[in-house]
This record gives C-alpha cells, sequence and structure tokens, in this order.
C-alpha cells in the first residue's frame, strides 16, 4: 500500500512531469483549459449547492451563488477576456548605457502552483487562484480543507476533464504539512494567521515564493452623519453572507458615542427584517463545524462573563442546530477574547468614539487587517483614514464586495496577508517577469565602446553625471 504522503509526492512529480513537457502552453490551450473549467461548473451548479449545504448542516443556495459560483464564474470570464493582452511581452526603455538596444519583460509560467484552500468558501478560493495559474500557463495543485468532503468531491468531478492541469488533494492537517513543504514554484494559501506563520516556515525550506492570504480584525467606522440605514445594511451584508464565516468580514464597529442605540436598534430591526420576517427560503447559513459553533459560543460567554451586554437579533432556540443569529457587544474590555481573535462569525463588538484621531490610533495600534470599511460621505474623512491606516483592502459604504473586483488585486498586509493576486495581478503572481534585451547582431557595438573607452567615458560622463 503507497502511503498518503508518498502518494503526494508521486502526484506533485507527475504534474511537474507534465509541465516539463510543455513548459509555454500557448493562447488557445490556455483559453481551452479556462472554458472547459468554465463549462463544467455551469453544469454541476445544482450539485455544488446540495454539496455545500450537505457540509454545513445548512447552506443558502443565495449564499454558495453568491460567494462561491458568481464570482469564480466572474473570474474565469475576465481571465479569457484579457488574456490575449496579459500573455504580450511588455515594452520598456532601454536607456543610454543600452541605447540602441530593446527591452521587453516576457511573462512566462513559473510550473507547478500549489494552493491551499480554507473551508468557508472552498469553490471560489481554490478555483479563484487557479484560474489565475491556469491564465498564466501553470499546472495546479489544490489541498482542500477536511471540513468540506462534498463540494471536494463535486469539486473533483468538475476538475475531471482538466486533471492533467489541476489536481486535487484531500487530507488532514498532516497533509496539510506535507503539501505545504512540497518544492512547488508558487505557493498560495488562504486561511488563519497562526497557521499562514506555518506555511511561511514550509516554505523557506525551498525557497518557494508565497503568497498568503490571511485575515485579522477588519474594523469598520462609521461617522456623525451617514445615513444609519446604508451603514447597517452594509454591516449586514458582509456579517450575514455565509454566517460572518468570511475573513474580510466586519470584526468590530466605531460607532459615534451619541448614534449608538440607533445602530443597535437599527441592526436589530433590520436583521430581522431580512432574515426573519421575509418569505425568502433563503435561510441563514450555519456554522461550518460543531466545533466552529461551541468556538462562538464560547466567545460570547467569555465576554458576558467580563462585563458586556449582549444585544440579540434572535435567541437560540430548538431546532436552530448551527445557526447562529448575530450578537452585538457593547460595554467591552480590552481583556475579551472577542476583541483579539480574529471572531469568523456572527458575534459583532460595538465601540464608540468621540473623535476620529481615537479611532485612528485605536488602530494603528494594532496589527494591520485585512479590510477597512468607512460609512461617510464625507471625502475628507474618507481621504484622512485610507492615508492614516493601513489595511489590505477599503470599501466605502460597503463591506466585502471589494473581494471581487475582477480588475483590482486583493492581499493582505502585515499580519493579514502577503503578496495579492486577481486579475492582471494574479496572472503577473503566478509568472515569472523575464527581462529580455535585443541588441543588433549587425550593429558592433560591444566593439566601438571596447575600443573607444576614454572617448564613451568622457561621452558618458559629461550626459549623467549632472
Amino acid at each position: 500500500t503507497v502511503s498518503e504522503h508518498t502518494l503526494l509526492e508521486m502526484n506533485f512529480q507527475a504534474m511537474q512531469s507534465a509541465y516539463s513537457r510543455d513548459p509555454a502552453p500557448d493562447y488557445a490551450q490556455r483559453i481551452a483549459v479556462l472554458k472547459k473549467l468554465k463549462r463544467a461548473l455551469i453544469n454541476h451548479e445544482q450539485q455544488i449547492y446540495q454539496a455545500l449545504s450537505k457540509d454545513y448542516g445548512y447552506r443558502s443556495e443565495f449564499d454558495t451563488f453568491f460567494a462561491d459560483l458568481m464570482p469564480t464564474i466572474a473570474t474565469i470570464k475576465y481571465a479569457i477576456k484579457h488574456l490575449k493582452k496579459w500573455m504580450q511581452p511588455s515594452k520598456r526603455h532601454a536607456g543610454l548605457m543600452l541605447a540602441p538596444s530593446k527591452v521587453k519583460v516576457h511573462y512566462q509560467p513559473l510550473g507547478v502552483v500549489g494552493v491551499v484552500t480554507p473551508w468557508n468558501f472552498p469553490l471560489y478560493l481554490a478555483l479563484g487562484p487557479t484560474v489565475q495559474a491556469l491564465a498564466a500557463g501553470n499546472r495546479v495543485m489544490v489541498k482542500m480543507s477536511e471540513f468540506t468532503p462534498a463540494a471536494n468531491q463535486v469539486l473533483r468531478t468538475i476538475l475531471d476533464d482538466i486533471s492533467d492541469h489541476v489536481h486535487l488533494v484531500e487530507g488532514d492537517a498532516d497533509i496539510g504539512a506535507a503539501f505545504t513543504a512540497l518544492p512547488f514554484d508558487h505557493l498560495i494559501f488562504t486561511g488563519s494567521t497562526s497557521v499562514g506563520k506555518l506555511v511561511a516556515k514550509a516554505a523557506a525550506d525551498n525557497l518557494t515564493p508565497i503568497t498568503l492570504e490571511l485575515g485579522g480584525k477588519s474594523p469598520t467606522i462609521i461617522d456623525q452623519e451617514i445615513d444609519m440605514k446604508v451603514a447597517v445594511d452594509a454591516v449586514i451584508m458582509g456579517k450575514s453572507i455565509n454566517s460572518g464565516q468570511i475573513c474580510v468580514a466586519p470584526d468590530y464597529i466605531f460607532v459615534p458615542a451619541a448614534r449608538l442605540d440607533s445602530f443597535i436598534d437599527t441592526f436589530i430591526a433590520r436583521y430581522r427584517e431580512y432574515h426573519l420576517q421575509s418569505n425568502n427560503s433563503n435561510l441563514q447559513s450555519h456554522i461550518i463545524t460543531e466545533r466552529q459553533h461551541t468556538r462562538l459560543l464560547q466567545l460570547l460567554d467569555d465576554a458576558k462573563a467580563k462585563g458586556a451586554t449582549v444585544h440579540t437579533v434572535k435567541a437560540a432556540e430548538p431546532g436552530d442546530g448551527k445557526r447562529f443569529y448575530p450578537h452585538l457587544l457593547t460595554n467591552l474590555s480590552e481583556d475579551m477574547a472577542v476583541l483579539k481573535e480574529e471572531i469568523f462569525g456572527s458575534l459583532l463588538p460595538v465601540m464608540t468614539y468621540d473623535t476620529v484621531d481615537e479611532v485612528i490610533a485605536y488602530i494603528t495600534a494594532r496589527p494591520r487587517p485585512l479590510a477597512l470599511y468607512i460609512m461617510s460621505n464625507s471625502s475628507a474623512l474618507i481621504e484622512r483614514l485610507i492615508s492614516h491606516t493601513h489595511s489590505g483592502g477599503i470599501s466605502i459604504n460597503d463591506t466585502t464586495m471589494h473581494v471581487v473586483a475582477d480588475d483590482a488585486p486583493f492581499g493582505g498586509v502585515g499580519h493579514s496577508g502577503m503578496g495579492h493576486y486577481h486579475g492582471y495581478e494574479g496572472f503577473l503572481t503566478f509568472s515569472k517577469a523575464k527581462t529580455v534585451l535585443y541588441s543588433s547582431s549587425w550593429l558592433p557595438k560591444n566593439r566601438f565602446v571596447l575600443k573607444h573607452r576614454d572617448w564613451v567615458l568622457k561621452v558618458l560622463r559629461k550626459y549623467v553625471l549632472r
């Protein structure tokens, strides 16, 4: 019997061999692979919904379509539309020293790319980077989460027709560690900051370039004048999709002290309207596992034990299963776990402020978040927060949606990540930008420089040193 580790090595070597046989796939080859993947996704739409709902206990089709299937299809379409332009060598200025030679930058596939996928959006976070790696001409190995076995099986079927380009790996944390230790030509990991550090250490042994998409505590700032209904709707959008199990979900809120009651009342009323009083068949998704559900309850109990006031959208009832409706928390203290750990669920700490200086000081004193959200129509305030804080990305009067911008990079900074991908930046991340110098053989440039060094030195000094 071949061990799982040995099989992993064999599959990696098989992907290396496949790349070696065709190290420079042309435009038509790449487009054909992307179109096959898009068609397979569309053909398996219903199976995708069913599989993810099975993995979660219940996951709404809206969440799966809106945050998994739709952005994946959009990513493929965008790559197909722009790939020909991306693949073209870019002309660069040669400069005085290299005249009359020409310089171009060619974009070459790296080889075999590793993708480590979390459980919260297994389709999009597996195939988003995979699409961009395929567009760049690479072969790909994807390590899926052990917590989404049904989704993994559907994805394996989807990839069947392009299995020589994409290989799916399943297994627990031990296989995950072995996967990240493989000598990939690039490795992208999406997950927690603590595991991201381990991935970085494993990759360092092989000098493997890495992209880390981590998380952190993403703040939301509500100003003094924004319509509270607009602000609340944006927060609910980011906190209700997948029950807040999103790396860029609003993690805590800053509200002007005088508007605290207005925020709480508006949030509870509008959340109940959208999720409890409507006739929509798409209900709030469950928390992925009992372990994650228990973790949220422990965070809530810790906050209550330390003096937090809890404002509940709906109390838990028999039959709710792993569904966890939002709990707003006020009267917070720094020793509470909800202000230290990334929540990744439906708890929402709410803090008050008197001046924006307090908000900026609080945010900049902590690890840089993956996202920052500003609810304001004040250009001055928006520009100040953009320029005086660091974060992976920012949304104004919206939350989470900047992630699916096809023509813009996505990535963290500091503890929330390293590097970026999506769109053209994704193509560049998974390509080797190779500088090529073109000099004409009929022009004896090198002979002239070597033979007339004194004169060349005199001329260059005159024009360069001034």
